[in-house]
């Protein structure tokens, strides 16, 4: 896809719908700020019960919980860390006699080691309870966010400094209007976007070490990408939530 998109003199974007949400941009800058203190070690949880026969499970068209799930807590990691993973080690299991998971993984679990002696570690799963959180934890504090990754409630922060903490919320809103508004300036100014075809691919290598390493019980090299461009406070754009739809002779793909 970025060979074809650049040989054709087109923009490429990939669908990073968090580079857009305030909630995760002012996590980054936290990060960024050194009020955490040195950062130390990233962790999340992200799973749901996903309906027998939903495209999810699909091999091809959906692609099991890693590839659906995961990449947003790899995705997170990265730019909250704002370095890339040097190894992973990795384990995916199944639970027997569930139809459900005969071609994909039920559940997915990882840790990262990036540059530093920092780590990264989530789970990620198409049989749990709904779940999304994540914690970004340096020498000085803690930054929780839960929900973590969801679009259609408020995220919301637990920021905890020298023990004492502060919570916020981040009101919901539309998630998808930002990345195409981000697009259409980009073709309309010749911009390169952010994030582009190179970010996606950097997400990419990671899942390929991660299942290399769940199938082979051994710690697997990342291989390098050259820095990715970081999102920017200013990619933040709010825009009022979308009225929920009452769906039409279809179900929702998950329960809950």
């Amino acid at each position: 896809m970025i060979g074809a998109c650049e040989e054709a003199g087109v923009h490429l974007m990939i669908a990073y719908r968090l580079h857009f949400a305030p909630a995760h941009l002012q996590a980054i800058a936290l990060a960024r700020s050194g009020k955490l203190g040195e950062l130390r070690f990233f962790s999340s949880i992200f799973g749901m019960q996903v309906k027998a026969d939903n495209i999810r499970t699909d091999p091809k068209d959906g692609g099991g919980p890693l590839r659906d799930l995961g990449v947003y807590c790899i995705n997170a990691a990265r730019y909250l860390f704002g370095d890339e993973p040097v190894e992973v080690r990795a384990t995916a299991v199944s639970k027997r006699g569930d139809k459900r998971f005969a071609q994909v993984e039920e559940m997915a679990s990882a840790l990262l080691h990036f540059p530093g002696e920092r780590v990264a570690q989530f789970t990620c799963s198409f049989g749990s309870g709904n779940v999304a959180s994540l914690e970004l934890v340096g020498t000085r504090g803690v930054l929780r966010i839960e929900p973590a990754y969801e679009y259609v409630e408020a995220l919301k922060w637990t920021l905890t400094v020298n023990d004492k903490k502060k919570e916020r919320t981040f009101p919901k809103g539309d998630q998808f209007a930002p990345e195409l508004i981000h697009f259409s300036d980009c073709v309309l100014k010749g911009i390169r976007p952010e994030p582009d075809g190179e970010e996606g691919m950097a997400d990419v290598r990671i899942i390929e070490a991660i299942f290399k390493s769940a199938s082979s019980g051994r710690a697997v090299r990342v291989a390098p990408v050259k820095p990715q461009k970081q999102p920017k406070p200013s990619q933040g754009l709010k825009r009022p939530p979308v009225r929920k739809k009452k769906l039409v002779k279809a179900q929702a793909p998950h329960s809950g």
